[in-house]
């Protein structure tokens, strides 16, 4: 059972976010199904490294899957191309518009999409002029109706860095640990007036980085001061008082591995500290 990564992006407006949902349109379900077709296998169960929520968007999303080897040697067809380039090119024959297939990778069965990864990069857009948005980016852009002051954001955001218990930012799962370690949580201003934050964290627990989001925006507004956030934090509890932002506004950008020699190692420690029951409801 030959293992491959798949690198990917889709545009989340018209998904039902990642995993498999009776009935609704999801991620998941449109590229294990494409798999199928492609490799003619009657299913394909796929490992993803953030589950995203409905609307969230990714421009560069993870996933695994197992094949039978020999399914897997049969995906070039007539052509001499490898297994893993021919399978990109037959996918873009298959898939819908709105998700695409960088690359498929045929990796050692170490490699875990989820568990072998070292940090998940997130950036959140939001438009707070007068004027509105490019309606080309309305897709991925939250509007915002008072104007924002950024440096103050940027301040709090920094105070919300390192190792902590994200309960008050998360939506709880029982059985499932919402201790992270913030790595990165910066609020600036991009030159056409966007104003955009990038989050990067080990991991991240249900909302988190919609709910950060929403616990920053107030101090930009000049509603909370910019300690307010760090006493959200204190609380350990999740208060009315944050927002969980749109997700559209949302997108997966990127996930970090570790060397390939490092990957069995990776995993063994991710899996201790996320714990079993964590594991079945994997993901943002």
């Amino acid at each position: 059972m030959p293992r491959f990564r798949c690198d990917f992006a889709y545009d989340g407006r018209n998904f039902h976010g990642w995993a498999r949902q009776p009935g609704l349109r999801t991620v998941q379900e449109e590229l294990e199904r494409a798999l199928c077709t492609v490799l003619r296998v009657e299913e394909l169960p796929l490992t993803v490294a953030g589950r995203t929520d409905a609307g969230v968007h990714a421009t560069g999303a993870v996933c695994h899957g197992d094949v039978p080897e020999g399914a897997w040697a049969a995906a070039p067809g007539r052509s001499d191309r490898p297994p893993a380039e021919a399978l990109v090119a037959r996918l873009a024959g298959v898939l819908p518009a709105d998700v695409v297939v960088h690359r498929v990778t045929e990796v050692a069965p170490e490699f875990d999409a989820r568990f072998a990864a070292l940090r998940r990069h997130y950036r959140y857009l939001l438009w707070d002029r007068v004027d509105d948005v490019d309606p080309r980016l309305r897709g991925m852009v939250v509007r915002h109706r008072r104007r924002l002051d950024v440096e103050a954001m940027d301040a709090a955001a920094r105070r919300l860095e390192g190792l902590h218990d994200f309960a008050a930012f998360c939506k709880p799962r029982e059985g499932a640990t919402t201790v992270r370690t913030l790595e990165r949580f910066r609020w600036a201003r991009r030159p056409d007036g966007t104003v955009e934050t990038v989050v990067v964290a080990d991991a991240f627990c249900h909302s988190m980085v919609r709910s950060l989001v929403g616990g920053v925006v107030p101090v930009g507004e000049g509603r909370r001061s910019v300690d307010w956030p760090v006493q959200v934090l204190s609380g350990a509890e999740r208060i009315g008082a944050v927002q969980v932002m749109p997700a559209h506004g949302l997108t997966l950008e990127r996930v970090d591995y570790p060397d390939p020699s490092a990957w069995a190692a990776r995993q063994q420690e991710a899996r201790a500290t996320r714990g079993p029951v964590e594991e079945r409801h994997p993901g943002v």
